[in-house]
């Protein structure tokens, strides 16, 4: 019997309770070990005794699109990452011990998408949205104790275009095996708020949706215990006597925590409220909910406020991607992306345009972000042909309510967002649509504000915003116009749901750096200039039309405290809609951060803004023609000035005036050391050199973290940088490095960031792009020393050792 399912066989059976020895009431296994995958269409996969004995075994999250050729013929075009989209089916054969009186559920995080499931042959459903949440009930197919179990997945990405970005294909999110007594908590079925909240005390709000698969009444005893963050008993509601008269009955319960913890973005204490279901002494069903105690408001005046205190909302736009990991979702890449947004000042993450993997607000409940949870990208108008729109009218209801009722207890989600740009704003269907949207999020959570991200600041061109039932008014770009939205839209609270989308690619840069490249310049005319190589300037000094340089637009933001905050633009590069460029660019050009994580010069502005910490950014690097003209740049804080050295000789000394975001020197290039000091009150704060770079000589490997899990799902990213035999960055290099790895570990995939790289993600080598690259190591599940080597033509070859614990 495989490990998971003997472990789940020993859960089931286990007496660990404090009511006596009694089976575990409720048991939820991981499921994502042991599937087999088929590319393609296969008549009769979803019998049980279909022969798959030839197809690929592989573990789950899996995202089969990321593994294929960049191909420009691909359906799925340019804006869908110009990677193989098609249909795929994935099978599972399981045993299980004794059932009887127990039901079993399969819960899935997402599957892009139409997905239909069966057991054993029998249908169990179908679902159409690839970013929802769903689970099936396997109890009524399962064959007897021991007998095989056949679990068949199609999945169908087939009609594209159907995305404006790069959507993945396949079980592309977590899978688990649920297994509760018939009286249960049911899917999603607690809610647990905070409607008064103080410094002496909070009250703490729980409503429970208990589940009767008995067929016939039954009287249960619900009791709901708070718990501190060590798992301490703080706080026991017992509710005597509860009946269950049908399918599905709803208890509600008050809590008073005395001098509670708040959550904030700085200090993210999480409490967890236990559900317990008891008939008489025998515990039925366990349950645990997050709980973050906060209060969240939006002020017309003051803009936002967290628990009372002013907070600029300081956010990036995220997709779903993971860069050369695709859509598969991986808690430890998720997590190193908030990472690096933490450390630039981030402190909310607009998850666009779709709901994310649950575990990503898991972490961002334990990190301290906000999030706005965004339900759909269109309603019934299309974006694309093959798009959500086809399935609105029939599935836009369940989609939203099983969003809002997995979502709700995240204290990370401050806000909900009902769409993004939707076209209906231009006509009354917008008007409707908002009003019956909103509803439903009222109905289910009456707690947090709902927001549409809207493009259009006249009340009368816009249909959504005349519904009135938005509480937020979030505003796209035209930064320009905000000082109008106190007249247009009096007494209302604002928010700026995307700022900036301008274009950088890292480490390039076109002189002169003031010289504005506006790509496309309309919305009529194609991109007929730009770059050769398909790059754009790291000057941020290009931008489509519709949106603005980074300094321009964050400026439009900073100078209209109505606006409770904004959300940049992109935070990371993704995959897909590779603007302004036709193929072969094939991913995003909007990132503070580029696709293999590497910052962009324009993230250390907005770390200068953001942060408290001392910052001094000098660009871009010092290799140029002798003679040329090169425009230096500085983004500083926590300092009253600048002097820049060439060469140990003083170029001046520059602040920042009143509207300035950065100083700059035009500089004749000298070969040499370019040195910018800051100084505050006369003393030096930090120092920063630059220095031209010889010839390449050696491969330097640097391991974000070297002590890793044995788990088969931990992760280890490898910057490469090419190094001069001073140790100074190549900023050209272009050097093809061939990865080896020894011991219980697997390159998961490379990157350079290059925005128009035709390279697989799952190749053993990658070419530096600008100096650099990225080797990301996977664990397997036995300890020991894993050793990646990095060879190349010209430089030293290098490994780095990671340490893999059992």
């Amino acid at each position: 019997m495989p490990r998971l399912l003997a472990l789940f066989l020993l859960l089931l059976s286990a007496a660990n309770t404090a009511f006596g020895a009694q089976p575990s009431a409720r048991v939820t296994a991981d499921f994502n070990k042991g599937w087999k995958f088929y590319l393609g269409d296969e008549a009769g996969a979803k019998e049980s005794a279909f022969d798959d004995a030839a197809w690929r075994k592989l573990t789950l999250p899996h995202d089969w699109s990321i593994e294929g050729k960049f191909d420009e013929k691909n359906p799925a075009k340019p804006e869908g990452g110009g990677l193989p989209t098609g249909i795929g089916w994935y099978r599972k054969t399981f045993t299980l011990p004794a059932t009887a009186g127990r039901n079993v559920f399969v819960e899935f995080d997402g599957v892009y998408k139409h997905s239909e499931v069966w057991l054993n042959g029998h249908s169990l459903g179908y679902r159409p949205n690839g970013y929802i949440s769903f689970r099936y009930e396997l109890t009524p197919y399962l064959r007897p104790a021991g007998q095989p179990n056949v679990l068949a997945v199609r999945v169908d990405n087939s009609a594209q275009p159907d995305s404006r970005w790069y959507t993945g294909s396949g079980i592309y999110r977590n899978v688990r095996l649920v297994t509760t007594h018939q009286v249960a908590v049911d899917e999603w079925g607690t809610f647990v708020s905070t409607p008064a909240v103080s410094a002496q005390a909070a009250t703490v709000a729980a409503v429970t949706q208990l589940r009767n698969a008995t067929g016939k009444p039954q009287t249960v005893t619900l009791q709901t215990v708070l718990l501190d963050a060590s798992g301490k008993e703080i706080v026991r509601q017992l509710t005597t006597s509860v009946k269950l008269s049908g399918a599905t009955t709803t208890v509600s319960q008050k809590l008073t925590l005395k001098n509670p913890q708040l959550w904030s973005v700085t200090k993210p204490y999480l409490y967890r409220v236990k559900t317990t279901v008891l008939t008489g002494r025998t515990i039925e069903d366990e349950y645990e909910t997050p709980l973050g105690i906060r209060t969240c408001v939006f002020d017309s005046q003051k803009g936002f406020l967290l628990n009372g205190q002013p907070l600029r909302i300081q956010g990036v736009n995220q997709h779903h991607d993971l860069g050369a990991l695709g859509a598969a979702f991986n808690v430890r890449a998720a997590e190193r992306q908030l990472q690096i947004l933490r450390a630039m000042g981030c402190n909310a993450i607009r998850m666009s345009h779709n709901p994310p993997a649950p575990q990503l607000l898991d972490l961002c409940d334990r990190m301290g972000f906000l999030v706005m949870d965004e339900a759909f990208d269109m309603w019934q108008k299309k974006k694309n042909g093959q798009d959500y729109h086809l399935d609105f009218k029939q599935w836009h209801q369940r989609d939203l309510e099983d969003q809002i009722r997995r979502d709700r207890n995240h204290p990370s989600v401050f806000i909900w967002s009902i769409g993004n740009e939707i076209r209906e704003q231009f006509d009354s269907t917008g008007t409707r649509l908002a009003r019956e949207l909103t509803a439903t999020v009222k109905r289910l959570d009456p707690t947090r504000p709902v927001t549409s991200a809207l493009t259009e600041q006249e009340p009368a061109k816009n249909f959504i915003s005349q519904a009135n039932v938005l509480d937020v008014l979030s505003f796209n770009y035209k930064h320009a116009d905000y000082p109008k939205l106190p007249t247009s839209f009096p007494g209302q609270h604002f928010l700026a749901t995307e700022i900036a989308a301008a274009y950088e690619t890292r480490g390039h840069y076109d002189l002169p750096s003031d010289s504005l490249r506006i790509w496309p310049k309309d919305g009529k005319t194609k991109l007929t200039t730009g770059n050769s190589d398909f790059t754009a300037s790291s000057y941020d000094q290009a931008a489509p039309y519709w949106g603005a340089t980074h300094e321009a637009a964050w400026w439009g933001v900073k100078n209209s405290p109505f606006i409770s905050g904004a959300f940049v633009w992109s935070g990371f590069d993704y995959l897909g809609e590779p603007l302004p460029y036709p193929w072969p660019a094939r991913s995003s050009y909007f990132g503070l951060i580029d696709l293999a994580g590497f910052p962009k010069d324009a993230y250390y502005l907005y770390q200068s803004e953001w942060t408290n910490q001392p910052v001094l950014h000098l660009l871009p690097h010092w290799n140029w023609r002798p003679g040329q003209t090169v425009d230096v740049w500085v983004y500083y804080s926590q300092a009253d000035e600048v002097e820049l050295f060439l060469n140990g000789k003083s170029l001046g000394t520059k602040k920042k005036g009143a509207d300035d975001l950065h100083v700059m020197w035009r500089v004749p290039y000298v070969p040499g050391t370019l040195q910018a000091i800051s100084r505050r009150a006369g003393k030096t704060v930090l120092t920063s050199t630059v220095k031209t770079a010889g010839p390449a000589a050696k491969i330097e490997l640097t391991a974000d973290r070297s002590q890793l899990q044995a788990n088969g799902k931990d992760l280890s990213f490898v910057t490469v940088r090419v190094l001069d035999a001073a140790g100074n960055l190549v900023p050209d290099a272009a050097n093809l490095v061939k990865f080896s790895v020894s011991g219980p570990g697997f390159i998961a995939g490379v990157d350079n960031g290059y925005q128009a790289s035709m390279e697989s993600f799952k190749a053993p080598e990658r070419k530096t792009y600008n100096g650099m690259a990225l080797a990301i190591i996977q664990t397997m599940e036995k300890g020991g020393a894993i050793t990646l080597r990095a060879d190349a033509e010209g430089p030293t070859s290098a490994t780095v050792t990671l340490q893999s614990q059992p």
